[in-house]
């Protein structure tokens, strides 16, 4: 996984930066992206994240978790830039709940969209105010894989208790689901 600090209207320390596009058209991150929490002050993250990753903390205020008391909000960013919002519901019959990921993406795919950018997630238990870094579960890893190549990029949010956005980490859907099943195994 890669760590960022959120954007602050002054970057001088990554003005002229080189950058990776994402798979997708859209947002770029740096290349000079740390490898390692301890040594990445230098590396602050684009505009865009701040508007993403604040949208995934508001959802992660609708989430109905009575059972986990563990509150995750989505946010999945289409190539053209149309921000699909989701959170996680529980239900007393466990399997029947949907995580936050897999509501984004169903609301997305119902209204056509297949093409993404990034996933931003935002997660903590309830008794936390902020967010810390909060991965896909397993279930929702495969999912995210019917609609999205390996090097998909996930945005990850830690917040503090009074929701400012301390650090980013980006890790890749090869990263968190190596060796992937995907369509393409189906239909070579």
């Amino acid at each position: 996984m890669q760590y960022i600090k959120p954007f602050s209207a002054v970057c001088p320390k990554t003005a002229g930066a080189e950058t990776t596009v994402f798979p997708s058209k859209g947002a770029a991150i740096p290349k000079t992206v740390s490898q390692s929490p301890a040594d990445h002050a230098a590396v602050t993250a684009p505009p865009a994240y701040n508007q993403w990753a604040a949208a995934a903390l508001h959802m992660r205020t609708r989430s109905y978790a009575p059972y986990s008391h563990y509150h995750v909000g989505a946010v999945l960013v289409a190539s053209d830039g149309t921000l699909f919002t989701g959170c996680n519901v529980e239900n007393a019959a466990y399997p029947v709940g949907i995580c936050a990921e897999r509501t984004a993406f169903a609301k997305a795919v119902s209204e056509g969209y297949h093409d993404f950018q990034t996933l931003v997630l935002a997660g903590a238990p309830s008794q936390s105010a902020g967010s810390d870094f909060c991965t896909p579960c397993g279930m929702c890893r495969q999912f995210i894989r019917e609609f999205c190549p390996p090097n998909f990029p996930i945005l990850l949010v830690k917040a503090d208790a009074a929701g400012t956005i301390q650090e980013y980490g980006i890790a890749t859907l090869e990263e968190l689901l190596p060796h992937s099943f995907g369509p393409e195994q189906l239909h070579p």
